[in-house]
């Protein structure tokens, strides 16, 4: 879906699930509430997928041209000239400078600013610090001591905005890696290309893999169908095994197929090691493990 900011990726889920009528969902990845865009949605069977597409997103994927993709990409704007506790405008300010950047300051930054990166996450996050989430102990005040880690930016590109002359905001587009906060990378680039001090105004995830954004549907367009034609809700879904394609088929007929959806092994003529989409009569009915001859259930879908 695209989430709309001012809602938490959660909470948007549980919009999505009640419409569809089903209890259990997940989402592929969080998007902070003040963040819109790209959220991967799985709803009752298809959350039993979510690992195996998470293990695939782990393996490099290329655009047309050869350039590596990462894993997310994000449009992203930033004002200068100051900075908040959240990093982003729904904070409050800590530091204020007024001092803005040049154009081509911040140009010829990017352009060389890809690799691995070591990357402080915001206190105001989701990350787990002695069992409490980061963002419940920054908002009582704690003295939090955020560790860094290595992230990586397959490109940085400042929009346009003329060559010459200050900014007092722009606009960028990130391909990056699982785990790249975006608030702190618009620190970082201020920071890093000059001492600016710069904040997020807004972010959108245009991409996760596979899932981009032309093809994703608002909540309210979801909800508009959901009342007043229902039975088309599931014209916007994908299959359970959307995603999944870098994965090998294995055709089961009825015995094996009905085993297999018991959690039964069954017996191949495969003797290549590795996961398997696992069909019966052209239907996906969970995936499997094959080695030396056997293969054996992993998650099973019930349809």
């Amino acid at each position: 879906m695209d989430k709309p900011s001012g809602m938490t990726s959660r909470a948007a889920g549980g919009r999505v699930a009640r419409m569809f009528g089903v209890k259990k969902f997940g989402h592929l990845g969080t998007l902070d509430p003040m963040a819109s865009g790209v959220l991967p949605i799985a709803l009752g069977n298809a959350t039993k997928m979510i690992p195996f597409l998470e293990e695939l997103w782990k393996r490099p994927h290329f655009d047309d041209l050869g350039r590596r993709m990462g894993e997310k990409e994000y449009a992203f704007g930033v004002e200068w000239g100051y900075e908040t506790d959240t990093l982003d405008v729904t904070g409050k300010i800590i530091k204020q400078d007024g001092r803005l950047p040049d154009y081509k300051e911040i140009d010829r930054f990017c352009d060389g600013y890809k690799g691995e990166i070591l990357q402080t996450p915001p206190a105001f996050s989701a990350i787990r610090i002695g069992g409490r989430h980061a963002y419940e102990l920054a908002r009582r005040g704690a003295d939090i001591k955020m560790p860094s880690r290595k992230v990586t930016i397959y490109d940085l590109v400042l929009g346009s905005g003329g060559p010459a002359g200050k900014m007092k905001y722009s606009a960028f587009l990130a391909n990056c890696g699982t785990g790249t906060y975006v608030r702190s990378l618009a620190r970082d680039i201020g920071d890093l290309s000059g001492g600016y001090l710069a904040t997020v105004s807004g972010i959108r995830r245009t991409r996760t893999h596979n899932f981009v954004i032309k093809d994703a549907q608002t909540l309210d367009f979801l909800e508009k169908v959901y009342h007043n034609a229902p039975a088309e809700l599931r014209d916007y879904l994908n299959p359970a095994d959307f995603g999944l394609d870098d994965i090998l088929v294995a055709e089961l007929h009825d015995d094996d197929a009905a085993l297999f959806g018991h959690g039964g092994v069954i017996v191949t003529k495969d003797d290549s090691a590795g996961l398997r989409r696992v069909y019966h009569n052209g239907r996906f009915i969970g995936i499997g493990r094959n080695d030396n001859y056997v293969l054996m259930p992993r998650r099973v879908i019930n349809n």
